[in-house]
C-alpha cells in the first residue's frame, strides 16, 4: 500500500509564495512520472505541473514562469515552488504520481496515487 501526504499549503497573500511538498511511503519500488494537480470551487481538477523520470517538465500555461516542479527521488518527494501567487492559485493541490510497489520484487504492480490534498489560499 503506498500513501502521499502533501504538506505546505497555507493563507498568502498576493505576490508571496509558498513551497509545497509530496512524499510517499509504503513498499515503493520505484516512482514514475509525478505532478500537482489543482482544484478551486466550481471547477474541475486541472494539472499545474509534472515531472517524468526522465527530468522532462510541464506546467500549465497559467502558472509558467512563477511555478517550479523539482522531485529528490531519494526521499520518494517531489515539490512544487510557487512564487508570485495570484488569487487565482487558490485551490486545493493534490499531488499525483505512477508508482511501483507491492510487497515483493517479483509481484509489483504500478499504479496511479492520489494524495489527501493541501489547501493555498492567496489573498488579494
Amino acid at each position: 500500500q503506498v500513501q502521499l501526504v502533501e504538506s505546505g499549503g497555507g493563507l498568502v497573500q498576493a505576490g508571496g509564495s509558498l513551497r509545497l511538498s509530496c512524499a510517499a511511503s509504503g513498499r515503493i519500488f520505484g516512482i514514475n512520472a509525478m505532478g500537482w494537480y489543482r482544484q478551486a470551487p466550481g471547477n474541475s481538477r486541472e494539472l499545474v505541473a509534472s515531472t517524468t523520470n526522465g527530468g522532462t517538465t510541464n506546467y500549465a500555461d497559467s502558472v509558467k514562469g512563477r511555478f517550479t516542479i523539482s522531485r529528490d527521488n531519494a526521499k520518494n518527494t517531489v515539490y512544487l515552488q510557487m512564487n508570485s501567487l495570484k488569487p487565482e492559485d487558490t485551490a486545493v493541490y493534490y499531488c499525483n504520481a505512477a508508482i511501483s510497489s507491492g510487497r515483493y520484487y517479483w509481484s509489483r504492480q504500478e499504479g496511479n496515487y492520489w494524495g489527501q490534498g493541501t489547501q493555498v489560499s492567496v489573498s488579494s
